[in-house]
This record gives structure tokens, C-alpha cells and sequence, in this order.
């Protein structure tokens, strides 16, 4: 049934005749998760969540606020429960359904969902209640699970017999592989170890077999590191990736090593044994180190000329007749041209400090609209081909680093204007959500791919497709996610390719 608001309570905040604290403890005592959405508002984002429901998705409060519900979805959109969730919503009805969801560290998991509209006094639905029951254990056992299970451990001692027969194949293959490879008993002593980990610690076979691994030359591998993942760790967490292990041993120096451990609980034979590899990346990190401090020295080096050049030309302005267009337009056309190579040292000068922990936020109580304004109205004198249309406020003094902020601004518009050539509006979205400040950039152009959209924000990444037609370095955006995770919010894009894009983040209030 339609939940109806003639009692009082209202979603925004202004006003309620309801004891809202009461309410909202009720709310976050449910073992159902709980979501409200605002229909009023585009995209129809969450303006609340319950603690259940943070508990069944794995997101915190701050990563569901100001989201359409479909995120959880991720890649799996063609469900047909889907479709009549639309239609519900559309016509204002409720609805139940099951949906396939994805929690945040990508585990199915199947979701009851009942929808319902929340009306105000005079029947206009205003939010969408959501209420979410994880039925998995329930999916899981409509679909045969003893005849799972029973299939299970037939593959079980399958596989556990095929393992045995062939012993001889797979340690060879063990032996061929560019990682060092160590099997290890219960008690840590090492049982197998590959030639790989022999040449690159230097050590024998006699050495290093039926010894406990803290007790490897001499000692040298009683590192604390190591033995946080491998009794603390690992017991509980099972298998452990990419742990990462900086230590300086006496005779071949320091080691930066990327470990992952695995511990094995068959039966029979390999009763508890641990997998341990370890992938040298010691020369990798002092080349990114490397190439980190070219970045940041190249770029204080090109600020210095670039200077002196900007001073030439606005003496030239000075000094050249106003009259001829020529001249003026070139002066013009070579003031932009500089101002690109500022903006781009910036953010080459923004990803060192990024990269060494050195990004500072200079915080102070601004108007957030009007920042907004004022950089839409930059942008907006720099690119005529496109209107920047500003809707909605958030009416909001917010603390935070202004130049910043303005800085991601920028940085989402202009992109917006680059990747829709043929387009000629981009629209911005101001609002207040729950006890956030949510901003949307909206495009019309070229659209990202499901693929792309995973790593978009990374450090230098460039979509192929993109990397084509339009010139770049791939640092704007990575330098807008760290401003933005700086400052405790979070920044995401909702895409489809040759569809256009809306870049949205959230700040808390």
C-alpha cells in the first residue's frame, strides 16, 4: 500500500509532527535494509539508508547517499525485474520483486525488494520507500543445494586424486615459473621451493628446505611484516593478495615484494599447507619513483619560462597597435595556448604531490553556489560552443579548500565540452541529499564503456577509443578523485557509450 504523509512528517527536514528520532532508531533496528528516494530530483537519488542495508550492500553511508538504487546492479542490468521496478515507479505503484545485487567487494547476492511511494497531502508521490531482504541462503536452496553440495565433493576428491597423480607435472611447472614459490608446513617450515626463489635470494636448496621460513639465513627472514600476514593475517583471511613487504636484508640489499598467500585445508596429504609466492617489484618502484620525480621536477622547471613567457606576451599587448586583428587575435590565440600549459603543469605539479602524501587543503567557509557559478562562468568565457545551464542550489556556507573544489569543477565542465563535440548544452545539477552536498556534471557526447568506467579515475589512464580523437595525459580526473577523497566525499560517473556521461560527487555537510 501507498505510504501517505498527510501526518506530518516530512523528507526534507523543514518540519515533522513525528517523533523523528524515535522513528529513525526503529528504522535502524530493522534487520531489513531501508532506503528512501527522492522522486522530486533527476536520477532519483537516496537520501537515506538504514544501518541493514549498509550491512547487506557493503557500502558505507557515504557511497549510497546521493546514488541512483541501480548501482547495485552493476553490469547485470538486463533483469526483467528491473523493467517492472520502471514501470512501478512511473506509475507510482508498488512493487515487489528479486533482483541479483553486487555488494561492494562484488558478491552476489539476491535482494526481496518492496517498493512503495511516499505521497504528500495531496496525492503527488514525493519519495520511494524501499524495503530489502537478503534471500540468498533461500535462492540457494530452491535450487537443489544437497545436489550441489553432493556434486561439490564428488569434484573434491576428483580433483584431490588428479592433484596426486600428477605431483610430478605440476612441480614442474612450479619450477618454470618467473615468481619465487615456497610451499610451507603448518608450523612454517618449508617443504618445496622453486629455482626461481633460490636465484633471487641467493641461497641453496639444502638451505632452505625443512626450515622454518624465520629461520632463513640466519634470521634474515624474521621480518615483522612477514609474520603479520602469515599468523595474523592469513588465518582469518584466507588467501591474502598483493600484501605488500619492504625489507633490507644484510647480503642482497633492500626488497620491495607484492606477496600472496594461500592455505590449503584438504584432507589427506596437504593438510593445511600454505602457497607463498612472492613477485619482486623492487625495480619497479624506483622507476615509478623515478618517473615521479622527473614529473615534479620537469614541471617546476617549465613553470619558471612559461612565466617569463606569459609576461612577454602581455607586454606585447601593451605595446602592439590595438587596430590591427590580426595581431590581436594571435596574441589572444597564444594566451589560451599558455593558459592550457599552466593547467596542465598544475595537475602534473598536483599528481606529484598526490603521489608523496603532500596534497594540502587550505580550508575556509565559502559560498558553495556561488563557487560553482563563478567557475561554470570561467569555463563559459573560454568555450562559446556550449551553454552551461545551472540548476537546482545546494544554499550551503560549506568548509572546505575553495580553490580546490573549484579546481574539480573546472576540470568536469571543460571535459564535458571536450567529449561532446556535436552537443551544444551541459548541464549542471545542485542539490542538497540527506547530509550531503551532491553536484552532477551532465553531458551529451561520447559516453564511456562499462570497462572504462572502472578505471577512469586511475593515474594516466586513457580509453582507447577516446585517446584517439581527442589529445591528453589522463591526470584530471585522478587528480579530481583525490581532491574530492580529500575532502571525504565521493566522486563516480554514470555512463553509456555514445550516450553522453554525468560525472556526480558527493561532500558531507
Amino acid at each position: 500500500m501507498d505510504i501517505d504523509n498527510s501526518s506530518g512528517f516530512n523528507f526534507s527536514g523543514e518540519s515533522y509532527e513525528l517523533d523523528f528520532n524515535l522513528l529513525k532508531l526503529a528504522i535502524d533496528a530493522s534487520v531489513a535494509g531501508i532506503i528512501i528516494t527522492d522522486y522530486r530530483q533527476p536520477d532519483h537519488p537516496i537520501i537515506y539508508s538504514n544501518k541493514a542495508f549498509e550491512k547487506i550492500s557493503g557500502y558505507k553511508r557515504n557511497e549510497i547517499i546521493g546514488r541512483n538504487c541501480r548501482f547495485l546492479q552493476g553490469d547485470d542490468r538486463e533483469q526483467q525485474a528491473r523493467y517492472i521496478l520502471k514501470e512501478a515507479i512511473k506509475n507510482g505503484e508498488t512493487a515487489t520483486v528479486e533482483l541479483r545485487n553486487y555488494r561492494k567487494n562484488g558478491d552476489l547476492f539476491w535482494n526481496e525488494l518492496y517498493l512503495s511511494p511516499v505521497k504528500d497531502a495531496n496525492g503527488n508521490v514525493t519519495h520511494f520507500m524501499g524495503v530489502q531482504n537478503d534471500i540468498t541462503k533461500r535462492k540457494n536452496a530452491e535450487q537443489q543445494l544437497q545436489k550441489e553440495r553432493d556434486e561439490m565433493e564428488r569434484r573434491v576428491i576428483e580433483r584431490t586424486r588428479s592433484l596426486k597423480e600428477n605431483e610430478e607435472y605440476l612441480a614442474s611447472i612450479l619450477q618454470t615459473v618467473r615468481e619465487s614459490l615456497l610451499v610451507l608446513a603448518h608450523d612454517l617450515r618449508v617443504l618445496s621451493v622453486n629455482r626461481h626463489f633460490l636465484r633471487t635470494f641467493k641461497v641453496s636448496e639444502a638451505e632452505t628446505i625443512g626450515i622454518k621460513l624465520y629461520d632463513l639465513g640466519n634470521g634474515q627472514w624474521n621480518i615483522p611484516q612477514l609474520k603479520e600476514l602469515l599468523e595474523t593475517i592469513l588465518p582469518s583471511n584466507n588467501p591474502v593478495l598483493d600484501f605488500e613487504v619492504s625489507y633490507e636484508f644484510p647480503h642482497i640489499g633492500k626488497k620491495i615484494m607484492l606477496l600472496n598467500a594461500h592455505q590449503i585445508e584438504l584432507d589427506g596429504e596437504y593438510k593445511q599447507h600454505i602457497l607463498l609466492s612472492f613477485e619482486d617489484i623492487t625495480e619497479r618502484k624506483e622507476a615509478n619513483q623515478r618517473k615521479d620525480d622527473f614529473i615534479s621536477i620537469a614541471s617546476h622547471e617549465l613553470r619558471s619560462p612559461l612565466t617569463t613567457v606569459k609576461g612577454y606576451i602581455q607586454l606585447l599587448e601593451r605595446l602592439l597597435p590595438k587596430d590591427n586583428d590580426k595581431v590581436t587575435h594571435a596574441i589572444a590565440k597564444t594566451n589560451d595556448y599558455l593558459n592550457r600549459m599552466n593547467e596542465l603543469i598544475t595537475n602534473l605539479l598536483d599528481t606529484s604531490k598526490i603521489q608523496n602524501g603532500k596534497i594540502e587543503l587550505h580550508k575556509e567557509v565559502f559560498d558553495f553556489d556561488q563557487m560553482v557559478k563563478e567557475a561554470a562562468e570561467n569555463v563559459q568565457g573560454s568555450y562559446s560552443s556550449h551553454r552551461i545551464k545551472i540548476t537546482g542550489s545546494t544554499k550551503m556556507d560549506y568548509a572546505g579548500d575553495q580553490h580546490r573544489l573549484e579546481q574539480v569543477v573546472v576540470n568536469l565542465l571543460t571535459n564535458a565540452i571536450k567529449y561532446s563535440p556535436e552537443a551544444s548544452e551541459i548541464a549542471v545539477y545542485l542539490s542538497r541529499v540527506s547530509g550531503f552536498i551532491k553536484v552532477a556534471v551532465t553531458d551529451y557526447g561520447l559516453g564511456i564503456g562499462r570497462e572504462d568506467q572502472k578505471k577512469v579515475f586511475e593515474r594516466f589512464f586513457r580509453a582507447n577509443s577516446i585517446q584517439k580523437k581527442f589529445p591528453g595525459m589522463g591526470i584530471g580526473l585522478y587528480v579530481c578523485d583525490q581532491i574530492i577523497k580529500n575532502h571525504k566525499g565521493t566522486l563516480w560517473v554514470d555512463s553509456e557509450a555514445e550516450k553522453g556521461a554525468t560525472f556526480s560527487f558527493t561532500l558531507p555537510i
